[in-house]
């Protein structure tokens, strides 16, 4: 069963190619990896957050993926609901959950709609690059595979970070998200979560470079209109620029089966060099849920494709 979102207003407030297989590989010939609490300060506030090492890790340089959780759930929630760090164990990547305090916001979300939380150098979006800057120090992570993921308000905030800071994170995952822009105030994100997409959005001003971007979202969503998914794609593709992007898309469709019940369709958007700009992930039949997640952790549809997954691949292979 699929785990039911918050009312829409609580959730609000606040907030070709196929699937990868599953690994076959052996157990591991070293240590668990460790899953640490700690605490960032900076000039822009404090944040909490949780830290997976994988056992493998041994001082040599490893990818780092940034993961926000969304409204009403926490690192350790996050991370059980994703099972990202069971495949940043076998893949060898350090993985970050910043926490959203609950004094920042009510309801544990991230503060994507607030026009005090939209731009680099402020705000949450400063307090996070902060903290992802000091765990590439402190861990020697390799800089070329720094990415940010984040599901519905996380999501949100995934997409606004790649924008302002793009010489930081060299892609972003965005789960049933919306474009930068998209609210200014809790009014506006009720309005935008409900009728879709504001034209503001996508003629907000857009970075110097482009970050790949991988979009999920389910089309039964009724928290956060199904529109936000094309729109966080054109968003990303507009910040590309010269690069030659508008290349017809590749769609490929899955009926579903196997591990994936539900049926999906994926579309790839290149640059003229025939570089990845975008993938957008549209999951028929599923809601406001993290796909392919697991049911240890809340808001997973574990029927979907394997979002954690794809988005690993997508963030090794980025760039």
């Amino acid at each position: 069963m699929i785990n039911t979102m918050m009312d829409a207003w609580a959730a609000m407030a606040f907030g070709g190619m196929t699937l990868l297989p599953r690994t076959t590989k052996s157990a591991p010939k070293h240590p668990p990896g460790r899953f640490s609490a700690g605490e960032y300060r900076s000039a822009a506030g404090t944040l909490r957050y949780k830290l997976f090492v994988p056992g493998s890790w041994d001082g040599t340089p490893m990818p780092l993926i940034v993961m926000l959780h969304g409204c009403g759930q926490d690192a350790d929630d996050f991370a059980l609901g994703t099972g990202m760090n069971e495949l940043a164990e076998e893949s060898g990547c350090l993985v970050l959950y910043p926490e959203q305090s609950r004094s920042a916001n009510w309801h544990g979300c991230w503060n994507w709609f607030d026009a005090a939380h939209h731009d680099r150098g402020q705000g949450e979006p400063a307090l996070i690059a902060g903290l992802t800057r000091s765990i590439v120090d402190v861990y020697a992570a390799d800089e070329r595979y720094v990415s940010v993921a984040g599901l519905s308000a996380g999501g949100a905030m995934a997409v606004i970070l790649g924008r302002t800071y793009p010489d930081l994170y060299t892609a972003v995952g965005c789960h049933s998200g919306l474009a930068h822009g998209s609210a200014t105030s809790g009014h506006d994100a009720l309005a935008a979560m409900r009728d879709g997409l504001q034209g503001r959005a996508l003629s907000a001003t857009v970075p110097a470079s482009a970050v790949p971007i991988i979009v999920f979202h389910g089309d039964q969503d009724e928290t956060v209109h199904l529109s936000h998914s094309s729109g966080v794609v054109r968003q990303s593709i507009g910040a590309c620029g010269t690069c030659g992007a508008g290349k017809a898309a590749e769609t490929v469709h899955s009926a579903g089966g196997g591990t994936s019940k539900h049926a999906f369709t994926c579309s790839i958007h290149r640059d003229e060099a025939g570089e990845v700009l975008a993938e957008q992930w549209t999951v028929h039949g599923a809601g406001h849920a993290w796909s392919g997640g697991s049911v240890r952790g809340t808001y997973t549809d574990w029927n979907g494709p394997n979002a954690s997954r794809e988005m690993l691949r997508f963030f090794t292979t980025a760039r």
